[in-house]
């Protein structure tokens, strides 16, 4: 029996900034894998008829010069929606591209990308969630992949075409074991509760030894080396409050306000939901929506709760 194609578009995109309604891409990568293995490859820089950012110069180094020549918007997405397709798109942070992608789409050809959408960084998380990063390069670190040039379009899809096959088998087996267990599931919570519990009586051991710890530094101690050559040591950071009015246009500038400033979308959320806006600021804000998450979360009620 014949094996069936697997047709997925693994893609990368580099843009003028962050904001995918204002911003545009200059740089768009994409290689087409059938059941793990590349097969054909897309990959221009794109005139973006506007200013990019330092910040995002800074990051991949496309500069202005670099795609004054380049096609612009309206002449490649056509061809870019050609070789995409109606197969699956997966990227690292996928929203993030696919979202520029829809916008030009709509922009440029009146209709929004329906291709479904593989999200490898969300993927690496659920596989490897004890890393401290979950970024691009320690993927393709983890998997033993090369990833040159990192930070423009074609470098960082390759890097990801190579090691996606990888991760997605560790993944679809990970899926298969939790299936496996669904019968299973009164006894696993139990085990779960246990689990819990030490992890809690662990933490609490932890928290003691470090306040010995600290006292022993702030008595004079000195740094400490482990057998194995681990060493403890004592640091004091200082941390400062600013004036966001006074350091506002500073940030929009250097194109860093939106990393400096996270919304507080909870509280944005609950004032849209409360009765303290009139309807025309309460249609505003739902107006200045982008885009829909969801996080989905267990959680154990105490009895007696």
């Amino acid at each position: 029996m014949a094996r069936k194609k697997i047709i997925e578009i693994v893609l990368d995109t580099e843009t003028t900034g962050l904001d995918f309604t204002k911003e545009k891409m200059v740089e768009f990568a994409a290689v087409r894998i059938e059941n793990g293995k590349i097969k054909d490859e897309f990959q221009t820089l794109i005139n973006p008829e506007q200013h990019i950012r330092k910040s995002s110069i800074a990051i991949h180094g496309i500069t202005q010069d670099m795609v004054k020549d380049a096609p612009t918007e309206k002449e490649i997405m056509p061809k870019i929606l050609e070789f995409i397709g109606d197969y699956p798109i997966v990227a690292h942070n996928a929203i993030f591209d696919y979202s520029f992608l829809n916008e030009a789409s709509k922009r440029t050809l009146n209709c929004e990308i329906t291709n479904p959408r593989v999200d490898s960084q969300q993927m690496f998380k659920e596989i490897y969630p004890e890393l401290e990063s979950h970024g691009l390069e320690a993927l393709t670190n983890k998997f033993n992949v090369k990833l040159e040039n990192h930070h423009r379009a074609m470098a960082d899809t390759m890097g990801l075409a190579l090691a996606y096959p990888k991760l997605k088998k560790l993944y679809l087996q990970k899926y298969d074991w939790e299936v496996k267990q669904l019968d299973n599931v009164e006894y696993l919570f139990e085990r779960f509760l246990r689990i819990q519990q030490t992890v809690n009586t662990l933490q609490s051991e932890l928290q003691d030894l470090k306040s010995v710890f600290k006292l022993y530094f702030e008595q004079g101690g000195e740094p400490i080396t482990s057998q194995s050559g681990d060493t403890l040591v004592y640091n004091s950071k200082q941390s400062f409050c600013y004036d966001l009015a006074e350091i506002k246009e500073v940030l929009n500038e250097v194109g860093a306000f939106e990393k400096a400033v996270k919304l507080n979308t909870g509280f944005i959320d609950r004032l849209v939901c409360g009765h303290s806006l009139d309807e025309e600021k309460r249609d505003i804000i739902k107006n200045a929506r982008q885009e829909i998450t969801e996080t989905r979360n267990i959680q154990v009620i105490k009895a007696g709760k």
